[in-house]
């Protein structure tokens, strides 16, 4: 199809919208293994994990089978509020860069959260609230979930209880007050509030903390109060479905212009971006209806698929969470504070890790500063300040558009930009400043954390 005929922005009716989310463990040969209660080394029962998470959530974690569960109206008509998100042809980069290459983008900053979050926190706060619960507890790693949980909370009237990570929590004061202008309490992780919180500081005093910290004070805090369940912005196979509006709505967009991704881009931390956003993809790769190449990319200093090992292993630094079979650096694994995005869990979703390991994608680390670079390139020519995370997606889909430069191929890739970076001028300073650096971990530093793991047979 010609340039001229295709638009800036392609957006869908409203009554295009998707209507049900999209489950991909349906469709996947190997299913991801299941969690196992950290006790006993067995399965976890459904009726275990309703002491932590919500009745229906935890119905919607448990299921392989069901491929499509319908979004309740309460939902769609909040979603209606920023969604349908647009798609986005970069045209511009495409000029700067002289690529014969395609290059679209799924933009998911247009709401307060400034992330695709929003699209699984309402998502969660409402089944809370139809429990008839008081509130919810969960944590952040760089903010934009606990943001959009805070946001989903206030438009529900429940109470909302953050944990965020303490360097973001001290490098990004902005992104807090934020929550709490929507009612929540933040508190730094690691903290007193709890005794997991104490544990962690007295073993590793002075320590900035880490997503797996700061998940173990959340389901204490949920766990010892009633009215209150914990839930989670990232990594679990509920957040992955939910997220899959992103790719369900992507795969309609370029669908009605009849525009076919060769390469589909995202970054990686959890994997509740990624797998969103290639979830109707792989689903037809699974079917054998459609092929198409998958790239996760990570940071280097976070790099659990890229360098990690696949094995059972602690959901939390607190080893109170059930265990699951994913890539992981191990439980106690903490970025080093120079790490200025999120991406910083120590392990990556059962789902993906599935995925990856049955080689139906790929995954690349990348440096933070070739990140930022990258950022500040997309900023200059698209007119988006995109957020540190997503940048990682754009510097992947730079270099891949650079090689079709490189060999005539008009390969159409496509990536997601989960958010925009108006609260990570903080790290857009030290890049400027030149005093951000590269933190990689060796060898060492991850053999050293891989010992923690748990000895499941």
């Amino acid at each position: 199809m010609s340039k001229e005929k295709i638009p800036y922005k392609i957006y869908l009716e409203e009554s295009e919208m998707p209507k049900a989310w999209y489950n991909l463990r349906a469709d996947m040969k190997n299913k991801p293994a299941p969690l196992l209660n950290p006790s006993t080394h067995k399965p976890i029962t459904a009726e275990e994990l309703e002491h932590v998470f919500c009745k229906e959530l935890v119905k919607q974690e448990l299921d392989d089978h069901t491929p499509y569960i319908p979004i309740p109206q309460d939902i769609l008509d909040f979603y209606k509020m920023y969604r349908p998100a647009p798609l986005v042809r970069a045209y511009c980069l495409e000029e700067k860069l002289g690529t014969p290459a395609k290059i679209y983008y799924k933009f998911e900053g247009n709401n307060t959260s400034g992330s695709h979050k929003l699209n699984s926190a309402i998502a969660q706060a409402y089944y809370a609230k139809h429990q008839g619960l008081k509130g919810v507890t969960t944590e952040t790693g760089a903010g934009q979930w606990g943001t959009a949980l805070s946001m989903a909370c206030s438009y529900l009237e429940l109470d909302c209880r953050v944990y965020m990570v303490k360097v973001s929590y001290e490098q990004k004061p902005f992104r807090r007050e934020v929550m709490r202008t929507y009612g929540a309490s933040v508190t730094p992780s690691p903290s007193n509030q709890t005794a997991v919180g104490r544990k962690i500081l007295q073993e590793h005093p002075g320590t900035t903390g880490s997503l797996g910290c700061a998940i173990s004070e959340a389901v204490e805090a949920a766990t010892s109060r009633e009215g209150y369940r914990y839930v989670l912005g990232s990594v679990l196979n509920q957040v992955l479905l939910h997220q899959s509006i992103i790719g369900l709505e992507t795969k309609a967009a370029m669908d009605k212009y009849g525009i076919r991704p060769d390469v589909i881009i995202g970054c990686a931390g959890g994997g509740s971006n990624l797998g969103g956003l290639i979830s109707p993809f792989m689903g037809e790769k699974l079917r054998g209806e459609a092929d198409y190449r998958f790239i996760a990319v990570e940071p280097a200093s976070c790099p659990s698929l890229s360098r990690g090992v696949y094995a059972y292993d602690y959901c939390d630094t607190g080893k109170v969470c059930p265990l699951a079979k994913m890539y992981t650096l191990g439980s106690g694994f903490i970025p080093s504070a120079n790490h200025a995005g999120g991406l910083r869990y120590h392990g990556m979703s059962s789902t993906l890790s599935q995925l990856y390991d049955d080689g139906l994608m790929e995954a690349v680390s990348v440096p933070q500063t070739d990140v930022f670079a990258a950022a500040e390139q997309f900023a200059r020519v698209e007119g988006i300040l995109p957020a540190p995370e997503s940048s990682h997606a754009i510097k992947v889909a730079i270099d891949e558009a650079m090689k079709c430069k490189e060999t005539g191929e008009e390969k159409t890739i496509l990536f997601g930009l989960t958010g925009t970076g108006y609260f990570d001028m903080y790290a857009y300073e030290k890049f400027h400043d030149g005093k951000m650096d590269d933190y990689i971990p060796t060898d060492a530093v991850l053999a050293e954390s891989f010992k923690s793991l748990p000895d499941v047979k």
